[in-house]
């Protein structure tokens, strides 16, 4: 089969590898019909996340067809069409059995793209596949479904969810890449007062106040002014990190109100300075986090209902052999407006191995 292959900071190519077989009986091997690039991606691409091994096929999201199976499978079977998930679960753990499954000690985790072989291919193996894959309702569109692999979890449970968002809040947004505009989305869920939206891109400012933000600043013009001015001088209650440098978590630590929420989501290759000095004193509480994907089911569910603006999102389409230019288009969003990246490929036959 031909996947996407990282062979070290900078270098990278769409080439022909082993198909995937079987290797536990808790695996799957699903065909890949659909998949997407996030920004992860691109901090391996970097040097960013160094456990990540020359010659591992990179990707974490996708959504495909079950080919195959181990023995030990039994919530899925051949022909089913299904979510592959960003996060492996064994479900055996201390953290999967409290649903901590980002955290997984059992073998799971992030796991795909990272430690073992991606998504980014004509077919990938998906071990604990029971926990792992999520069967599709038909109603669902592939390149819809796929940006509930990772973004819209991550945004919902490391972003909202962390930051406790409720009703009458003020949130503030730091990053309207492609996991600030599924925060904004699904903080709205919520009902807080008003949400603001700060980045340098005037196109993702835009996309922004399409999907909800009822406010936006230029990153440059002193946003924590602008939330200044909309709360009495207090602060946002909610304010989320989706970029990943230290200036925009150093600015999120500017914007909160005391006793406010800060929750980081963006994925940082640097050290940020906690200016402890300023905070000690107002009662922040600030949360990390890799995403569980424990709330998957439920956004699937609010997929097919029609309650997420997943399409809105998708602002490129390529063939699944064309992952390098892809990968251009998402890196250099500045310049192309890209948000998120859809890839979709032809069927590869692949041969039935015994489980």
């Amino acid at each position: 089969m031909k996947a996407f292959v990282f062979h070290g900071p900078g270098q990278s190519a769409w080439e022909e590898v082993p198909d995937p077989a079987i290797k536990e009986p808790t695996d799957a091997v699903v065909r890949v019909d659909a998949v997407t690039i996030c920004g992860t991606d691109l901090h391996i691409l970097k040097g960013d996340v160094p456990e990540v091994q020359p010659g591992t096929i990179l990707g974490h999201e996708a959504v495909g067809e079950i080919v195959e199976v181990g023995s030990d499978v039994r919530t899925v079977r051949p022909g089913d069409r299904v979510l592959v998930s960003c996060i492996s679960s064994c479900g055996r753990c201390s953290y999967c059995r409290e649903g901590m499954y980002g955290q997984c000690r059992g073998g799971g985790g992030w796991i795909l793209g990272h430690l073992v072989d991606g998504t980014q291919a004509e077919y990938v193996r998906v071990p604990f596949a029971d926990l792992s894959v999520h069967a599709l309702p038909g109603t669902v569109d592939s390149k819809d479904a796929v940006l509930l692999a990772d973004i819209f979890p991550t945004a919902y449970e490391v972003g909202v969810l962390n930051g406790r968002v409720r009703p009458g809040d003020t949130v503030a947004v730091v990053g309207a890449g492609p996991i600030g505009l599924a925060a904004i989305t699904t903080a709205r869920l919520f009902a807080p007062e008003r949400i603001v939206a700060v980045d340098l891109a005037p196109a993702r400012l835009e996309a922004a106040k399409r999907l909800g933000a009822d406010a936006v600043a230029d990153a440059r013009e002193a946003p924590e002014q602008l939330i200044a001015d909309l709360t009495d001088g207090l602060g946002a209650d909610v304010v989320m990190e989706a970029v990943g440098v230290p200036e925009t978590f150093e600015l999120c630590t500017r914007m909160v109100r005391p006793g406010g929420r800060v929750a980081n989501i963006g994925v940082h290759g640097k050290p940020a300075t906690l200016h402890l000095e300023d905070l000690w004193i107002k009662n922040v509480t600030i949360t990390t986090g890799l995403v569980d994907t424990h709330s998957t089911p439920t956004l699937l569910r609010m997929a097919a209902a029609g309650r997420l603006p997943t399409s809105q999102l998708v602002t490129h389409t390529f063939p699944l052999d064309h992952m390098a230019e892809a990968y251009e288009v998402f890196a250099g969003a500045a310049d192309t407006g890209a948000l998120k990246v859809v890839l979709g490929g032809e069927q590869h036959e692949v041969a039935v191995r015994g489980t």
